[in-house]
């Protein structure tokens, strides 16, 4: 009976370890994308390309600061 509880946590674990990798995966392929995105419309209004990446960095930024908000919350457990 132990062992099956044993199992199904590992289990749990597993799956939730998967999760939050497909989570990973997905926010930074959103922001990449949403920052070219950006960095075009930029440099379509008339910015120069070197302005328009500079201001985009801000997205890898914020996205860099959640992960780092996220990865403390785990760390505290």
């Amino acid at each position: 009976m132990r062992i099956g509880s044993f199992i199904r946590a590992g289990l749990a674990l597993a799956s939730l370890l998967l999760s939050l990798f497909g989570i990973w995966i997905t926010i930074g392929w959103r922001v990449r994308k949403t920052r070219k995105a950006f960095e075009k419309q930029l440099v379509r209004q008339g910015m120069s390309k070197k302005d328009a990446k500079r201001l985009s960095a801000n997205y890898s930024k914020m996205k860099d600061e959640l992960m780092s908000v996220f990865k403390r919350s785990f760390v505290s457990f």
